[in-house]
Order: C-alpha cells, then structure tokens, then sequence
C-alpha cells in the first residue's frame, strides 16, 4: 500500500471476517494518516420487493436505526469503540453491499477494505461474495482481509454460524 491514500472505506456486516476487515481498516488509516468510513449495507427483512408490496415509513425508519445500531456494535466487538485519534464516518446505506461499497471508494486515493471470509463450496453457489464484487469493480485499492484460523475452524462446527458468533463475541468481552 505505498500509494497515497486519503480515506480506507471498509464493509462491515457483523460478521467474524468484518470485524478483522474493520481492524485492518484501522491499521491501514493510521499507517497513511487517513479517514475512515465504515460502511453497512442493509435491505429490509423479506427484501426490497417485500418492503415495495407494503412500504411503511416507520418501518424504514426502524430498520435504518437496527443498521446504525449494528454498525456501531461491531466497532465496539472489534476494537472496544470508535477510536478518538482518527477521523471516523459511520455510514448506513440501504442496498447490497458490494455495490454501495464500490460507489462509495470512488476515487484513486481510496482504499477499500473487505473481508475474504471463509465460506464454504455450498455457500459460494447460494450467495454471492461482496469482496469478490468489489475486486471485479472497484476504480480504486482493495484489500480483502482473509479469514483468520480460528474463524475458519468456527465455521466448520456443528453450530449455526450466527449463534457462534454471538457465542465468540460474548466470550472475548469478557476477558
């Protein structure tokens, strides 16, 4: 990453590999004396279309406070808050999230940050990679952080992925 770069955006969903993505984002801002703008893309539950056949503007609104809600848990799982020595934007955009990232890093001196995750072959068929998008479309630097070895061991038990996860987080808070 020698080139100069103004502003890390990075995908946070919650997940394992977001959370390891967010650091990395971190690290990098603070290595290039950058901003940070962490990014969650949300749909409402039951999708776009569900929300079009009955849209409900409290609705929207809850579900946009649920999103802001999310993302700043995961700087708090991630690095126990929003650090103070670096300029933050927290964003919330309704969308997929490989596109809203890709049109947010809209510049040469961007980097965006992604997590690779670690997904299994039943996976990849059912859903589609958000750091596999933003590598085949993004103008600027990307960096797709790999899954570490404890979330790919996490991820090959016998427990639901979200209840590991939530089982982990809790775990690590408190230490």
């Amino acid at each position: 990453m020698g080139d100069y770069v103004r502003r890390v955006i990075v995908g946070v969903d919650g997940s394992m590999g977001s959370l390891q993505a967010l650091r990395h984002a971190v690290t990098e801002a603070r290595a290039h004396d950058a901003a940070v703008c962490a990014v969650l893309a949300w749909t409402p539950p039951g999708g776009d279309g569900a929300d079009r056949r009955g849209p409900h503007a409290n609705l929207r609104k809850v579900w946009k406070t649920v999103a802001e809600q999310r993302l700043r848990l995961a700087w708090d799982e991630a690095l126990g808050g929003v650090p103070d020595d670096l300029p933050i934007s927290l964003v919330t955009v309704r969308g997929r999230a490989g596109k809203a990232l890709v049109e947010l890093a809209d510049s040469d001196d961007d980097l965006l940050v992604v997590g690779s995750g670690s997904r299994g072959r039943l996976r990849r068929l059912v859903t589609r990679s958000v750091g596999r998008y933003c590598l085949a479309r993004a103008r600027c630097q990307v960096l797709a952080v790999p899954a570490s070895g404890l979330t790919r061991q996490m991820e090959h038990g016998l427990l639901p992925r979200a209840l590991r996860q939530r089982m982990l987080t809790r775990e690590l808070l408190a230490r």
